[in-house]
C-alpha cells in the first residue's frame, strides 16, 4: 500500500553470501520506507561468523539453527534442510515481513525458500538464472527460482533463462551483482599474497577431494599463498585434512573487507570459488577455475579454466599470469545493486507482485 512501511527480512546461511548480501542490507536499511530485519542461519552459527555480520552495523532479528558441528555429508545436509524449514517458518510468522530476501543456491536458501512459498510470504531472489554446478547448486537455485515471486538476477544470460523457465517477464529485473557493489573504493592491501587458494568440495568422497586438494597445494607451492579454508559441503573434511597436512597455515575466515583487500592486491586466485569468476573479474585478477564446480557460470577474461591435477593448475597459473586484463569487462552490472534492489523492493506493491504463481508460457 502507497505510504506504509514494508518490512523485508533478508536472508543470510553462510559466508559465502552474507558479505555478497551487506550492500543490500545497508541500502534497505537506509530507505525511508523500509524496515530491515536479518535472519542468519546455516553455516554462520557453527562457525560464528554471524558476528561479522553484527560488526558491520545491522542488527541480527532472528538466528536458526540447521548444522550440527561436526556432522557433514548428504546425510546430515538433509537432517539441516528440515530443520532450517522449520526454524524459518518460526522466524517468519513471528517477523511479518513483506518480503523475504535470499541470494544463490545453498540449502539454508532452499529452507528459507520452501518455509516462505509454504507459509505465505513473498520470496525475492537475487542471483536467480545463474548456472553454477557445485554439489546441488545448479537444481537448488532453478528450484529457489521457480519458488520465488521476484527476480534480481544479476546479468543478462541469467534473466533470459528465468524468462525461459516461464518466470513473468514483469517480476524480473536485472540488478546486477550485489557483489561487485563498493570494489572500486577498496585499496590493495600492502601485505597480499602473491596467489589466495580457495577450493571447495563439489560432493566427492574425502578420499578424493584430499587428493585433489594436494594436487592444488603442490602446484601452488613456491609462491607466497594464502590458503583459505573451505565451505561446509560434503567433502570438506578431505580438504581440510589435506592441508592441515601440508606445511601452509590455512585461514578460516577472513571479514568481507580483508578478503576484498587481499584479493585486489593479489596477482592471481586459485581454485573453485565464484570469487574468481565476479569479484576478482572486478577488480581485473586472474583467476585459474579448477574442475566442475563453476560449470556453466558466465566468465570473463580473466578465467583460464583447468581440471584437478598439479601440472594441469601449474600451466593455469602460468597462462593466467600472463594475461592482459586493462580493456576486459565484465556482464555483474554497474556496482549499484543493493540501491537498485532496495529501490524495488520499496516501490512494487502487492499488485505487482502477485502471491500466487503463474507459468508465464
Amino acid at each position: 500500500m502507497p505510504g506504509k512501511h514494508k518490512t523485508i527480512a533478508v536472508v543470510t546461511g553462510s559466508r559465502a553470501e552474507s558479505g555478497l548480501l551487506l550492500s543490500t542490507m545497508h541500502a534497505i536499511k537506509a530507505h525511508p520506507k523500509l524496515n530491515l530485519r536479518i535472519i542468519v542461519a546455516g553455516s554462520h552459527m557453527v562457525q560464528g561468523s554471524w558476528r561479522d555480520i553484527e560488526a558491520a552495523g545491522v542488527t541480527i532479528s532472528a538466528k536458526v539453527r540447521m548444522q550440527t558441528k561436526g556432522k557433514t555429508g548428504r546425510s546430515a545436509d538433509t537432517e539441516s534442510l528440515g530443520r532450517g524449514v522449520t526454524g524459518f517458518g518460526s522466524a517468519f510468522a513471528r517477523l511479518r515481513p513483506d518480503f523475504v530476501v535470499v541470494l544463490g543456491d545453498r540449502i539454508e536458501v532452499l529452507a528459507a525458500a520452501c518455509a516462505a512459498a509454504t507459509g505465505g510470504y513473498r520470496l525475492a531472489h537475487i542471483h536467480g538464472g545463474d548456472r553454477a554446478e557445485g554439489v546441488a547448486d545448479e537444481a537448488i537455485r532453478h528450484a529457489v527460482s521457480k519458488l520465488a515471486n521476484l527476480h534480481f538476477p544479476a546479468t543478462t544470460q541469467s534473466m533470459k533463462r528465468l524468462i525461459r523457465m516461464g518466470e513473468a517477464l514483469g517480476l524480473i529485473h536485472k540488478a546486477g551483482s550485489p557483489a561487485v557493489d563498493g570494489l572500486g573504493e577498496i585499496e590493495p592491501a600492502e601485505d597480499a599474497p602473491e596467489l589466495i587458494v580457495m577450493q571447495h568440495p563439489v560432493g566427492e568422497t574425502d578420499a578424493t577431494e584430499a587428493s585433489r586438494m594436494r594436487a592444488t597445494l603442490l602446484a601452488t607451492r613456491g609462491y607466497k599463498c594464502l590458503v583459505m579454508m573451505p565451505n561446509l559441503d560434503p567433502g570438506n573434511e578431505g580438504i581440510r585434512r589435506a592441508i592441515r597436512s601440508s606445511k601452509v597455515k590455512p585461514i578460516e575466515h577472513l571479514p568481507r573487507d580483508r578478503f576484498l583487500s587481499l584479493l585486489k592486491g593479489a596477482r592471481i586466485i586459485v581454485g573453485n570459488t565464484s570469487a574468481g569468476l565476479i569479484e576478482a573479474a572486478a577488480m581485473r585478477v586472474p583467476c585459474v577455475n579448477i574442475g566442475p564446480r563453476q560449470g556453466g557460470r558466465e566468465k570473463p577474461g580473466n578465467v583460464v579454466d583447468c581440471a584437478y591435477g598439479k601440472d594441469s593448475v601449474t600451466r593455469a597459473i602460468n597462462k593466467a599470469l600472463k594475461l592482459d586484463l586493462r580493456r576486459m569487462r565484465h556482464p555483474y552490472g554497474d556496482g549499484q545493486a543493493g540501491k537498485h534492489i532496495a529501490n524495488l523492493l520499496a516501490k512494487l506493491g502487492p499488485q505487482a507482485v502477485p502471491l500466487h504463481k503463474h507459468n508465464a508460457y
